[in-house]
């Protein structure tokens, strides 16, 4: 058993009933082509607003400012990693910059997807939290068994 949960940032760059996913470049085959959010894990003594405009920086190269970020869903999931995560959904829908692939040695491609035709291939932990977002539920919980 763990001793500790992760927390997570996944921002939803959204415009046009659009949200812009990446599709990885992992070298876990479980992993490797299914598409995700710009997200990432938060540091030591940084907020989770900070995070997210650091990923959605470093990820695709857009400068979102903290006050453009929304919180939409909250997702406490086990089983998506080796340790169980916090994951905090933000959508912003006003930022700086056109979104490109920030890292290739991560990513293979950057794209825009209608909220209600996603991809297939989706990462299940942001998934959920896509679907939650769209079905304007703002809490969730996953992968954990009841005692």
């Amino acid at each position: 058993m763990t001793d500790r949960h992760l927390i997570d940032v996944h921002v939803l760059l959204v415009r046009d009933n659009q949200v812009l996913l990446t599709r990885r470049r992992d070298p876990n085959p479980l992993f490797d082509g299914l598409w995700h959010l710009p997200s990432g894990k938060l540091d030591a003594g940084e907020s989770v607003l900070d995070a997210a405009v650091r990923e959605a920086d470093e990820e695709v190269g857009v400068l979102v400012a903290p006050e453009e970020l929304r919180h939409v869903h909250t997702l406490h999931v086990n089983g998506s990693g080796p340790e169980p995560r916090l994951g905090l959904f933000f959508e912003a829908r006003h930022w700086v910059g056109e979104p490109a692939n920030r890292e290739p040695a991560k990513c293979s491609a950057v794209q825009w997807f209608r909220l209600d035709s996603l991809p297939d291939r989706l990462i299940e932990y942001p998934a959920a939290g896509l679907a939650a977002h769209v079905s304007g539920d703002s809490f969730g919980v996953r992968g954990f068994t009841r005692s």
